[in-house]
């Protein structure tokens, strides 16, 4: 999806979710859905009054954004909302008291699928993009298990879904800046028999990574993305790892390439394979755009009154 320019061209869009953090007077409903153009102009609010916004996605097929609102953690009052790309016709796709904490969130267009991690729910879901057939994929731990809960090794953040590899992947992230993060990856059809407790196909493909959040994936390079919240020299970085045909990492690439670092608490990326191009955002208030090497890092946007978090194209 795409704006008409006033010379006919189609220009791409950026859609940046503002936690709310950082505001003259931060609340619990300061968050905001914002629009800017791909050279980080902040053209305008397309949604107030959100409840700590963390992920953000757009389903090009149906014309609509989907973005989770992670509430207070540890309460039961996360949701999911869509709206069309004008941050219109809002509609509720998960509603509250359903699931804990929403993270990021990726869509599977070719299941017509939403994946979303919720942190202190220590779980992975999928849901249809009207919120249907609502799907634990991933368990790992009980919420009425306190101390299970508090574990931040348990806790499910970034998530991205390659379909022609038939895998999702999602990072659980460890303590802050404790150096115990991991990224997993699982198959698409759960196996028979198996529990979100209990996959015998789930497989840990990094670990002892500063602090993994977000993913994004370019399956036709089969190269994986992240951002690294952690602290220097390895993380508040963007990182890559080559993967093979089976969706797992090469065995000459398994430690990750720092693409560029000095990041702000890096939180959201998003892939612009078209124009070759990754962005980046961060909790300082920051939007980047670097090549696909992680060359030529710009700083497109800054305000330190912003916390900024997912992002998406459009």
């Amino acid at each position: 999806m795409s704006s008409e320019a006033a010379n006919g061209v189609c220009e791409s869009k950026l859609i940046v979710l503002d936690i709310g953090l950082s505001a003259n007077v931060p609340s619990m409903t300061t968050g905001a859905v914002l629009e800017f153009s791909t050279d980080g102009q902040l053209q305008r609010t397309l949604v107030q009054s959100q409840s700590l916004p963390d992920g953000i996605a757009a389903d090009y097929a149906s014309g609509r954004m989907f973005w989770t609102c992670m509430g207070k953690p540890g309460k039961r009052d996360g949701a999911i909302y869509s709206a069309d790309m004008n941050g219109e016709d809002i509609k509720t796709v998960v509603s509250t008291g359903t699931i804990n904490t929403p993270k990021q969130l990726t869509i599977d267009s070719v299941n017509k699928k939403i994946y979303f991690c919720d942190r202190e729910g220590l779980r992975v879901y999928r849901c249809n993009l009207d919120g249907s057939d609502l799907e634990c994929v991933i368990s790992t731990g009980s919420e009425e298990d306190p101390e299970a809960m508090k574990d931040a090794e348990n806790w499910c953040v970034g998530i991205t879904v390659a379909p022609q590899l038939g895998k999702f992947y999602w990072t659980q992230k460890g303590p802050s800046k404790g150096g115990k993060g991991r990224i997993f990856c699982a198959s698409i059809s759960t196996p028979l028999g198996a529990s979100s407790r209990s996959r015998p196909d789930v497989q840990c493909i990094l670990g002892s990574l500063p602090e993994p959040i977000d993913l994004d994936i370019d399956e036709k390079s089969r190269i994986l993305y992240w951002t690294d919240r952690g602290e220097i020299p390895f993380g508040n970085s963007l990182n890559r790892i080559q993967l093979n045909e089976s969706g797992l990492p090469v065995e000459a690439s398994s430690k990750p390439d720092v693409l560029t670092r000095h990041l702000n608490e890096a939180i959201g990326l998003k892939l612009d394979k078209k124009n070759g191009h990754i962005y980046i955002t961060d909790l300082g208030g920051n939007l980047y755009r670097c090549d696909m090497d992680g060359q030529n890092k710009t700083k497109l946007y800054s305000d330190n009154q912003r916390a900024l978090t997912g992002l998406t194209l459009i």
